[in-house]
């Protein structure tokens, strides 16, 4: 009898061992519950955090030297609140800097150090904020995995390549030229990324709205839209954010990532009174704009100088503390 629970418990004993070493091989970029535990910017990098988050910056200042940031404060404060909600869920060890530029393409990008901007075109075409979350979801990624520097300094690596190339041409004329061309090329690799890099960004990007409480389905409900848009209207969506598109593989990684790493919960954020809210409040400054563009007819007025240029409050921001998400019940008894 004793010898039988000595066998008994051996087996036990194996099949346990057996499951440790089955879990223990598991990829901690695949479970959502190591976030922030993991370092998933490693590699090759001359720039320390700090070196970043000042790059970044100076970057983020060109930027909106050149763009017109969204200064209204409803629209500015709930979409860095959102943002921030999946940066807490992420693997980034930066702060993030979230704003709204006034335009209307397709665009979102985040430059090294964790300075954010996302287009009000882009949030115009997303349907909830479950879609909006999973493109801020995607951004903060390439942040957290710190492609931009990590591009850069292949560059930087590649153009010592090229100098040390050029010592040996005879007048260094043709090093030059080649040198000129590698300099160009390492801005770009701050925005435009590796299909791996796209890889790694929808793959971690997915497990940080799903963190968040986000249904993760509306990521490719989104990439597959405005892949949708671009191709029936072709230059409505930023060069930069199609430089890798949401392909027919990429849709498919994604969709079984879903399946495999992301238990199913029992309900999902997939959009709030307070989304709608300012989606309609972008839709009015637009629509206002545009007409004042589009109507050569229309009575102009000139405010006398010193009445003010302020903006007037419409009234129409729902603030009602008693709205509630719109949750959606996931279906675990079959496939998507």
């Amino acid at each position: 009898m004793s010898h039988r629970s000595l066998a008994l418990l051996t087996v036990l004993a194996g099949l346990s061992w057996s499951g440790l070493a089955q879990d223990s091989k598991k990829n901690p970029k695949d479970d959502p519950d190591a976030i922030g535990n993991r370092n998933v910017g490693q590699g090759v990098n001359f720039y320390s955090l700090d070196k970043e988050i000042a790059l970044g910056k100076q970057l983020a200042q060109e930027v909106e030297r050149q763009a017109k940031v969204v200064t209204d404060p409803v629209i500015a404060e709930y979409i860095n609140r959102v943002g921030q909600n999946i940066v807490r869920n992420s693997d980034a060890k930066v702060p993030f800097t979230i704003k709204v530029l006034d335009s209307e393409e397709v665009n979102a990008f985040a430059l090294p150090g964790g300075f954010f901007f996302i287009n009000s075109g882009l949030i115009l075409k997303a349907d909830s904020e479950a879609e909006l979350a999973g493109v801020m979801g995607h951004e903060i990624a390439h942040v957290a995995c710190r492609h931009g520097t990590r591009n850069a300094t292949r560059g930087e690596i590649a153009q010592i390549g090229m100098i040390a190339a050029s010592i040996a041409i005879p007048y260094g004329w043709t090093g030059y030229a080649i040198r000129q061309g590698a300099g160009m090329a390492i801005p770009m690799g701050f925005l435009a990324f590796s299909r791996a890099n796209e890889r790694e960004a929808d793959h971690l990007g997915l497990q940080y709205m799903y963190k968040a409480g986000y249904d993760p389905t509306a990521f490719v409900d989104f990439f597959e839209k405005i892949e949708t848009l671009e191709k029936r209207k072709p230059g409505s969506i930023a060069k930069v954010f199609l430089t890798h598109p949401m392909t027919d593989d990429r849709i498919k990684a994604s969709q079984d990532e879903i399946q495999k790493d992301l238990e199913p919960k029992p309900e999902y954020v997939v959009n709030t009174s307070e989304f709608n809210d300012v989606k309609a409040r972008l839709a009015m400054l637009h629509g206002r704009r545009q007409v004042m563009q589009d109507d050569p007819n229309r009575p102009k007025l000139r405010r006398a100088p010193g009445t003010g240029t302020g903006p007037v409050d419409d009234g129409t921001t729902n603030t009602d503390p008693d709205e509630r998400p719109t949750l959606k019940r996931r279906d675990t008894g079959g496939g998507n």
